[in-house]
């Protein structure tokens, strides 16, 4: 009797196939790295032909951006946006950020994204269409005042510089603070961003750079 021939791409019944996939991508992608990580390694961990990961996701960058969107780790910062007083926030998102690299779970995906936008422009422009959709956009909404996404990008660019010199190149002394003394250096600078008078600080700065003059 002849065996039928073994199924190549989808296995049979119902499954959460596709969160295989995707957890197998997110460990490849913090274990191994953007470049590193691989269609052949996804489908293995996952137990499924490569066929059926590319029938998902249609390529890397496909199975990368699905990777990134799946349960982020800032999720908990978007819903803190929407939570408590607007004029205490900026003390509440950075304390809770810091929180999130210094956990060792979702502080690996963090740095996997970082390193991946680095290395490849097409993870750099996915993790930019993430943050603008998922980050920034609910934070101006949050804000909901006058020049709200400038708010929302320049408090967003200052936390994702602080992480990129405190965890990824860990510069020092920033690298060695500790954390509820960096809270309090960035939650004024951050609130600020958010709700205080953004061109009260620029005359400011343009006064003294004339006068320095």
């Amino acid at each position: 009797m002849t065996r039928p021939p073994r199924p190549v791409g989808r296995r049979p019944g119902p499954t959460q196939t596709r969160a295989d996939i995707l957890a197998a991508a997110q460990t490849a992608f913090t274990e191994d790295g953007y470049a590193g990580a691989t269609i052949r390694r996804v489908a293995g961990a996952a137990g499924v032909d490569q066929a059926l990961v590319l029938h998902y996701f249609g390529s890397k960058d496909g199975l990368f951006a699905a990777a990134l969107r799946a349960n982020p780790p800032i999720r908990g910062l978007v819903e803190l946006a929407t939570q408590g007083d607007i004029h205490t926030l900026g003390e509440r998102l950075v304390r809770q950020y810091l929180e999130l690299w210094e956990d060792p779970e979702s502080s690996g995906r963090l740095l996997a994204v970082f390193r991946a936008a680095s290395v490849s422009p097409s993870a750099a422009a996915t993790v930019a269409a993430f943050i603008g959709e998922a980050v920034m956009a609910p934070l101006a909404r949050s804000i909901g005042s006058e020049n709200a996404e400038l708010r929302a990008t320049l408090a967003g660019s200052h936390l994702f510089g602080t992480a990129a010199a405190r965890y990824v190149l860990r510069v020092e002394p920033l690298a060695s603070l500790d954390g509820e003394v960096l809270v309090g250096y960035l939650g004024p600078v951050i609130q600020h961003y958010l709700t205080g008078d953004l061109d009260e600080a620029r005359s400011s700065t343009s006064s003294e750079a004339v006068g320095g003059g």
